[in-house]
């Protein structure tokens, strides 16, 4: 085992610390106890300091139940239909849903599920803390080959996806916000524009606006949205029923 892989080794299990405390910090823990443990090498390693070098830190990490993890899991591995119940946010109550499960996947410290809705006969999205009660059924199902998870989110800023859609967006960043913008790859597509007053432009190809309203809200008065009109105007709106409820 060379040095490299014992840094690599500590990486992973530093990058494992931002589950501690969810239902995943102790199978995580022991899966990793497992792997090292069948390591026969010995080599000698500096480790001062290392451990106060790196660190992996994040806010707002999602919450789920272990065990409707695991039956989720075990659905999407096996082609097995799921049956659960579940509350969109803007609803009050839970519904039933049967789906077949496609993938499972964390985006931005979240846990979603992408799977074909039975009921509404699309792909759809559901986030596993808005989830209860689910079960795998003994029904199978063949996942479609031409499903594939990187091309079904490349064109969101998120995990939103709207088939069919297709939008070119434009954003203007002033100089505060133009070095912080370039220092990060915010989605595949997006190109930037260094101009000489200190400004910066980036341009996007979407295929939803819902995520990207708020990340444009985030960096307040140093962006300027140039098109599309339907990201302008949901800008403007929900700038409005801020002031509207801060007066």
């Amino acid at each position: 085992v060379s040095e490299g892989e014992i840094v690599a080794l500590f990486v992973a299990q530093k990058a494992m610390e931002q589950y501690r405390g969810t239902p995943y910090e102790k199978p995580l823990q022991a899966a990793f106890e497992k792997i090292t443990r069948q390591l026969s090498q010995q080599v000698t390693f500096n480790w001062d300091g290392l451990a106060s070098s790196i660190s992996f830190w994040g806010i707002g990490s999602s919450q789920a139940d272990l065990a409707l993890f695991e039956t989720l899991s075990q659905a999407v591995l096996y082609c097995r239909e799921v049956r659960f119940e579940y509350k969109k946010l803007n609803d009050t109550r839970y519904e039933r849903r049967t789906v077949h499960p496609y993938h499972l996947a964390c985006v931005e410290r979240q846990w979603y599920l992408f799977a074909f809705d039975l009921k509404r006969g699309q792909l759809r999205t559901f986030a596993l803390p808005r989830m209860r009660k689910a079960e795998m059924t003994d029904n199978t199902f063949e996942r479609p080959a031409n499903f594939n998870i990187s091309e079904y989110l490349g064109s969101s800023f998120g995990v939103f996806s709207n088939k069919g859609k297709s939008f070119r967006i434009r954003l203007r960043f002033d100089g505060f916000a133009a070095r912080l913008v370039a220092e990060r790859q915010w989605h595949p597509s997006q190109k930037l524009v260094h101009r000489e007053d200190g400004s910066l432009e980036m341009t996007l190809q979407l295929s939803s606006l819902r995520e990207l309203t708020r990340w444009v809200l985030s960096w307040s008065g140093h962006v300027q949205v140039l098109e599309p009109p339907q990201l302008i105007e949901a800008v403007r709106d929900a700038a409005q029923n801020l002031l509207c409820q801060h007066p």
